[in-house]
């Protein structure tokens, strides 16, 4: 059976060449880089390398970037690092409702201690608008979070004018990047960022592996304590195959980001023309503003996307109803609700993100499975009536 991996957005193959720079940090370079012998040196050169290699794709200096386990890690090293700066002090954070659960869940559970949160509501093309940024600000506000592209939507959002108005009242500005790495180019100094998330197997490097990018001069507790790693902010001995990996999809991902884009985007709108010409009743959330171009979420009118992915599995195509880590919750998206998209066809969505390996036939294949699976299921269900507009 034919198989194709469209669900990019939630993992990414672990690319060769990445699995050739690590190879040497399995075997026999295995040392501990806080060791003073000579395996603990070459370990140790390796770590501050890789660090230097993920700094230059941002923009920023070596040692301001902290590793940690992954992006969900460096999302709660950022907002409880924050938080719990300054001990005592329950102050207010300003996010949006169309976050990933790392930070949603991180700012909920801050709630419960004691601290405040604002979660600003999205417009009908998925944006944040700047302006309600900037009347949700407090006197008690003591950060502003902000992703910098939805992992469902693949919506952008605008980034460097939140970043300038944060800068602009004295509040770190936080900006989840983890699906934007090499599809957009970052410089954390012209976005204004003071806390980037990154993480390594969005882009073709190892999973259990992520950063945070700590801008000089913020002020961070750490949520992992013991030793004097990482800046004091995170304790633990590093992985160091994971962390030359991480660098290595890195620098393959700036270098190649150009042809990476243009292909992409290519069979993202190859498909999307294949369905709104295939069927009616078709919706892409999100078309009407800047979207990364490997991502389309997509809505089918009177079916449900379980069933919709399931029939895509039985003919060998892997894709999703959105964030890989709310599988298997019955509620409508948080993000597609945020944008004020009805229920019904918000539980009819499905999430498509294409990556380097997809081809053309790959999309014919997967236009035709769609098809016939909402074609079927609509032929079995009372609500279908055949309208297009919806």
């Amino acid at each position: 059976m034919k198989r194709i991996y469209l669900d990019h957005n939630a993992t990414t193959p672990l690319d060769l060449r990445v699995f050739e720079a690590m190879r040497p940090y399995m075997t026999g370079a295995f040392g501990n880089a806080s060791s003073p012998h000579s395996y603990g040196r070459l370990a140790k050169q390796a770590l501050e390398e890789s660090r230097e290699t993920i700094a230059k794709g941002i923009g920023c200096r070596p040692e301001e970037i902290v590793f940690t386990s992954g992006g969900t890690e460096a999302d709660n090293l950022a907002l409880r690092g924050i938080a719990y700066h300054k001990a005592g002090r329950k102050g207010h954070i300003l996010t949006s409702s169309i976050e990933h659960h790392a930070v949603l869940r991180t700012c909920a559970a801050l709630e419960k201690e004691g601290f405040s949160a604002t979660y600003l509501p999205a417009n009908s093309r998925g944006n944040i608008d700047p302006h309600d940024v900037k009347k949700a600000i407090r006197k008690d506000t003591v950060l502003i979070s902000v992703m910098f592209a939805n992992n469902e939507t693949g919506v952008i959002q605008p980034v460097a004018e939140l970043g300038r108005i944060a800068r602009e009242h004295g509040i770190p500005f936080h900006c989840d990047a983890v699906q934007a790495v090499g599809k957009r180019e970052i410089n954390v100094e012209q976005l204004n960022i003071d806390l980037l998330t990154l993480s390594s197997h969005k882009i073709y490097g190892p999973q259990g592996i992520g950063a945070l990018y700590v801008r000089d001069g913020i002020g961070l507790a750490p949520m992992i304590t013991g030793g004097h790693h990482e800046r004091g902010l995170r304790a633990g001995t590093e992985n160091i195959a994971a962390i030359v990996g991480f660098a290595r999809a890195v620098k393959i991902a700036v270098d190649e980001i150009d042809t990476y884009r243009k292909m992409v985007k290519s069979l993202r709108n190859k498909l999307e023309s294949g369905l709104l010409h295939a069927l009616d009743g078709v919706v892409i959330h999100g078309a009407q503003g800047e979207r990364l171009p490997h991502t389309s979420c997509i809505g089918f009118a009177s079916v449900e996307a379980e069933s919709i992915l399931l029939h895509l599995d039985l003919r060998g195509i892997a894709a999703s109803s959105g964030s890989a880590c709310t599988t298997g919750d019955p509620e409508p998206s948080h993000v597609l609700t945020a944008m004020g998209v009805p229920p019904e066809l918000a539980q009819g969505s499905i999430r498509i993100s294409f990556g380097r390996e997809n081809t053309e036939e790959d999309v014919d294949y997967t236009v035709s499975a769609l098809s016939d699976a909402v074609q079927h299921l609509r032929g079995i269900s009372s609500q279908w009536t055949g309208a297009r507009s919806l």
